[in-house]
């Protein structure tokens, strides 16, 4: 297994697409680990873990929401980066509703306007399998000696 500790808030899209196609390609497990925060594209890479190997650490806080972008210029390149950003939002919108089991319609009303979560929440949610604590976290880092 490989461990991907993740404690951002987030970023640009395509960089996180590619981080994002990159563990698709990985042979071994993902197991990905919200420590702190993990909002924006980093929930999306924190979803895309291998199933059942999700976890965050109880204090968490979990944020997904719809792209953002800004342009300047010329009405027609405005107009050009708007359709962008809408095209990534889309596919980002998909890969969430892959990972989570949401449908795409609650996806997309989760995501109208910032949606925060608690550990918990992101459990609840198909973010997150599990939330670590003690021995469990211990035993997914690879050592034994926390306490339950």
């Amino acid at each position: 297994d490989v461990n991907l500790y993740i404690n951002s808030p987030g970023g640009v899209i395509s960089a996180g697409l590619a981080i994002y196609d990159t563990m698709q390609l990985m042979r071994c497990d993902l197991a990905t680990i919200c420590v702190g925060e993990c909002a924006s594209m980093a929930t999306v890479l924190l979803a895309a873990g291998t199933k059942g190997k999700r976890y965050a650490l109880p204090h968490s806080t979990i944020h997904i929401h719809q792209a953002r972008g800004g342009a300047t210029g010329q009405a027609a390149d405005i107009e050009i980066h708007a359709k962008e950003v809408l095209r990534r939002n889309q596919v980002v919108k998909e890969i969430l509703a892959h990972h989570t089991g949401r449908t795409m319609e609650e996806i997309t009303r989760d995501t109208d306007r910032d949606f925060f979560m608690d550990a918990e929440g992101a459990k609840d949610y198909g973010i997150v399998d599990e939330i670590l604590t003690g021995g469990k976290l211990a035993a997914v880092a690879g050592g034994d000696s926390a306490k339950e």
